[in-house]
């Protein structure tokens, strides 16, 4: 009898347990479900950013990509940040590729510890190099590329209006050096350059920053004697 007793004890035991297990499986199962999704989604993230990482421009992809890039990054005005003050500057929405261009190196940090490094005493700043290797590096990161001119939509080389260089390689056709710019400081501009630099933004506050910076004592490279740091950010 006890025995019997015993034997539907365990029977009751065993059937309870079974209906326990059966109603925590299900939850477990969806809580592995749930970690694999999320490690898959993990896994893309990792792939796209290292993907982004090994992205180089170079002179056959940088014209598509800035193409794309124009029209999913619409802003157009940034700040320059020095220990002279801040240069705040709206860039013009009919020179794409150059807008695009100067926002995407703005979002990559490029500009971040780049300098003035050229002032023409009553002509223009020059900014966006630097001697150092970690500018060096950044611009190996991010490719080696020119930009084509972009000269007839109507801008002309006022006084405060944002330019780019031409590169210093062999460059009959004024291919533009896409990690540089200047500003022009002359009044009541610097007409003689129209045609052949591609003016893509003009000064809306911080002229006077500007004309500080142009000032600089300077060597015979006409390189300030004092580096002019900088920074950029960007504010629409």
């Amino acid at each position: 009898m006890v025995l019997k007793k015993i034997k539907n004890i365990l029977f009751i035991i065993i059937i309870l347990f079974g209906c326990n297990y059966n109603n925590i499986s299900p939850k477990k199962n969806k809580t592995i479900e749930k970690n694999k999704t999320n490690q898959k989604k993990s896994n893309l993230k990792n792939e796209i950013i290292k993907k982004s990482e090994n992205f180089f421009l170079n002179e056959k992809n940088a014209i598509p990509f800035f193409y794309k890039y124009e029209k999913e990054n619409k802003e157009n005005k940034v700040r320059i940040i020095t220990s002279f003050g801040n240069i705040e500057i709206e860039l013009f929405e009919n020179t794409p590729y150059h807008r695009a261009n100067f926002i995407y190196l703005i979002k990559k940090k490029y500009f971040d510890k780049t300098t003035f490094h050229r002032v023409v005493k009553g002509f223009i700043i020059q900014g966006g190099n630097s001697d150092s290797y970690e500018i060096s590096r950044k611009r190996a990161m991010i490719g080696k590329y020119l930009l084509p001119p972009d000269t007839k939509k109507g801008f002309a080389h006022h006084r405060g209006v944002l330019s780019m260089p031409s590169s210093e390689i062999d460059n009959p056709h004024k291919l533009a050096s896409p990690y540089e710019f200047f500003i022009v400081v002359q009044k009541p501009g610097a007409y003689h350059l129209d045609g052949d630099y591609t003016v893509f933004g003009k000064v809306i506050n911080g002229m006077d920053v500007v004309d500080k910076i142009n000032k600089e004592e300077i060597d015979k490279r006409e390189s300030p004697i004092n580096n002019v740091y900088m920074e950029m950010e960007i504010i629409q």
